[in-house]
């Protein structure tokens, strides 16, 4: 590659690094407890823990489970009801005074076998709601998110441009080196090469489906205008229900309809994943790759019948795969542990271009003569 043309990638890598290595370092700092959350809220005792029971225990209603709900807090109604991917012993059902208000939610556990409240768990605050807001949306809602989501895209711009250099800058060294015997900037500067080379193509993965997450809540608007809309059009200009029918009988209703798959969650009428004439009943698949994919069925709230159905658009289904991808939920523990790893070599990346950049002034012109590779270092820094 032609000399100038390696300054041109040289500048881009190095300020797409530096615009965004602060934010980046933030969001693996805050990813890496995320990616154990389950692990340390057990630890921190904020898991809502179901007590054993005979595998054959019968379970409660949907109905009765709401009446437990309701009777903690009279004042609010349902939005949503759901359960843990691997666990069908507690239904958590959030509540608010209005199903799209997002300042007083309240989430009600209830033990799916025998109806009784096993706790409440904290919405709005903990270690890992922490590191969770700070990780999508730095407190700051849409905004927030959406700035995280243009810092993401400034790294895949480093992590591109720093490829394009990595093997011109590698020609006379072999993989892998890392030159002890010189200076302490060189030494970074071979980490840093070597650690960006080996997370490339796991940190090109986390950045790409992060970007896509950022993209959440317009995806979702976008999905309710265009498939949500067609899927209610016959209720367009009828009156909301005064009265809600049976959510026991509208899931048996969903649960005929897809017998091959099981309840993800439950969206009540007026939220974002139903409308306010229908229960948004969503289910997935069975398998280990069909589990995160989500079928939504439409369910009159007053009749308790299937009113629509279908899969899921590509925009959306992308979003869904992308979410557990980016923490590493597919594959249990040992996937954990290898997201963590590989999280913590990204913290080494990014913390070591920022230190070779801060550190460029201090480079003696005379060494940078002796060695053109150095050279070359102080401008990609």
């Amino acid at each position: 590659m032609k000399a100038h043309r390696l300054r041109q990638w040289a500048w881009i890598h190095k300020w797409s690094s530096l615009v965004c290595t602060v934010f980046m370092l933030l969001l693996c700092l805050t990813g890496l407890p995320l990616i154990f959350h389950h692990e340390i809220g057990h630890l921190l005792g904020d898991e809502i823990e179901a007590p054993e029971l005979p595998a054959d225990t019968p379970r409660v209603s949907l109905d009765r489970v709401m009446e437990v709900a309701k009777s903690q807090f009279p004042d609010k109604g349902g939005m949503f009801v759901s359960q843990e991917d691997d666990d069908d012993r507690i239904w958590y059902v959030t509540m608010s005074t209005t199903p799209t208000s997002e300042t007083d939610l309240k989430q009600v556990a209830v033990d799916a076998r025998t109806g009784a409240v096993l706790g409440l768990p904290r919405l709005d605050g903990g270690f890992i709601n922490l590191m969770f807001r700070l990780h999508v949306d730095l407190f700051a809602g849409l905004p927030g998110t959406l700035f995280l989501g243009f810092m993401g895209l400034l790294l895949a711009v480093a992590i591109v441009s720093g490829v394009i250099l990595y093997s011109p800058f590698m020609r006379k060294l072999d993989f892998g080196t890392v030159r002890r015997d010189n200076s302490p900037r060189v030494k970074w500067l071979d980490l840093h090469n070597l650690l960006g080379i080996v997370t490339l193509v796991w940190a090109s993965v986390v950045t790409l489906t992060g970007i896509i997450n950022t993209l959440a809540d317009p995806i979702i608007a976008y999905w309710r205008y265009d498939q949500m809309g067609e899927m209610v059009a016959p209720y367009k200009n009828l009156p909301p229900p005064e009265r809600l029918g049976s959510l026991q009988q509208s899931v048996v209703a969903a649960q005929a309809l897809e017998p091959g798959m099981k309840l993800s969650f439950i969206a009540f009428p007026g939220t974002s994943f139903s409308s306010p004439h229908h229960y948004g009943i969503f289910m997935r698949g069975e398998t280990p790759a069909t589990s995160r994919l989500l079928k939504p069925v439409l369910v009159d709230a007053q009749t308790a019948k299937v009113t629509d159905s279908r899969t899921l658009p590509w925009y959306a289904t992308a979003l869904l795969i992308s979410q557990p991808l980016h923490f590493g939920d597919y594959g249990g523990l040992p996937m954990q542990i290898l997201w963590a790893l590989l999280d913590i070599a990204t913290i080494i990346v990014l913390g070591s271009g920022l230190y070779l950049w801060l550190k460029r002034k201090k480079v003696p012109k005379a060494n940078e003569a002796a060695s053109p590779a150095l050279a070359a270092a102080g401008k990609e820094a």
